[in-house]
């Protein structure tokens, strides 16, 4: 009879998880896309779908072989869309190699000169910084950054809305969109052995602050990158993670995430002010013809966001 009771626990707590793994399935595939709470949700689909293994495991030890085979179907579903993100893409190129770096600021409060120091010892070729303002440029100038990356298109301003670029190798036909809250730039990169690179740093606004706003622009960014011939890197804090549908849309323009390339994982980011945090990975690099060797994130003092470091590839 205990044994009896104890199965039937087993197996209500099992579907319990089933459930929730499935939401997290749901979640990934856009379900309920238009409404603020579902996309919010979606930011932890991936912490959802542990439900699928932990669900299989409790109906098996209840022995509940049809639940158990329920509970294969919810995992199958989990594998195909988590484990992409842990297998190295493979893909080749014979490029130059171009690192990238790419740190949200806090408001201009984070400590700019570990920024710049990284730049120096990591010989970071590009730098895309979000939060930008008018006196972090100047603290940044003050460290040292034009004389490691003396080519810029920056758009301080006050509180979150500054974007700026930084290169080593000269900008031109920089341009700042429009249809955006904050500031969201392109630049042209003139590599000397790879000659056009687009460089692109964005900054939608969170989907917490206004909802039908992060959508919009999304949206928009999307058709930017659309638009988008020849090779091209991004760096950003998209305010969402691969398991948000309108992240994963900007992958289907030839741009692909350096972090899926390499096979890194999740990479969470964000928020590193908490105890409990990094949980989400919302600060991304993207490459359009080429590759990802090598990415790592990278704690900042003062920020609430980790940089991300990437070397990429670009195709010859």
């Amino acid at each position: 009879m205990v044994r009896k009771w104890m199965n039937r626990a087993l197996l209500g707590l099992g579907w319990g998880a089933l459930v929730a793994g499935a939401a997290g399935i749901v979640l990934y595939l856009g379900a309920g896309g238009q409404v603020e709470m579902f996309v919010v949700a979606a930011s932890g689909a991936s912490y959802l779908m542990v439900g699928g293994l932990v669900g299989l495991v409790l109906c098996l030890l209840a022995r509940g072989w049809r639940s158990a085979g329920a509970a294969c179907v919810v995992l199958a579903g989990v594998l195909w869309t988590q484990v992409p993100m842990f297998v190295p893409d493979g893909r080749a190129a014979g490029g130059p190699v171009v690192t990238v770096l790419q740190s949200n600021l806090l408001f201009g409060r984070a400590d700019v000169t570990q920024v710049v120091d990284t730049v120096r010892t990591e010989n970071v070729d590009l730098l895309t910084v979000d939060e930008l303002t008018a006196e972090a440029v100047q603290r940044l100038d003050d460290a040292g950054i034009a004389d490691l990356l003396p080519y810029r298109y920056v758009e301080p301003g006050w509180y979150a809305q500054g974007t700026g670029i930084f290169s080593r190798y000269p900008l031109r036909d920089t341009r700042k969109y429009d249809g955006f809250v904050m500031s969201n730039i392109g630049a042209v990169l003139d590599h000397p052995q790879r000659g056009e690179v687009a460089v692109y740093a964005f900054h939608p606004i969170p989907p917490v602050v206004d909802f039908a706003a992060w959508r919009a622009e999304m949206g928009r960014i999307e058709s930017i990158l659309g638009a988008q011939r020849g090779p091209a890197i991004v760096g950003a804090d998209f305010n969402a993670t691969r398991d948000h549908a309108a992240f994963r849309a900007l992958l289907d323009n030839g741009f692909a995430s350096a972090a899926e390339l390499v096979g890194a994982g999740p990479m969470p980011t964000y928020p590193t002010d908490k105890r409990w945090g990094p949980i989400v990975g919302i600060d991304h690099i993207l490459v359009a013809g080429g590759t990802a060797e090598d990415i790592r994130s990278l704690t900042i003092a003062g920020s609430d966001h980790k940089a991300v470091l990437a070397r990429t590839r670009l195709d010859s």
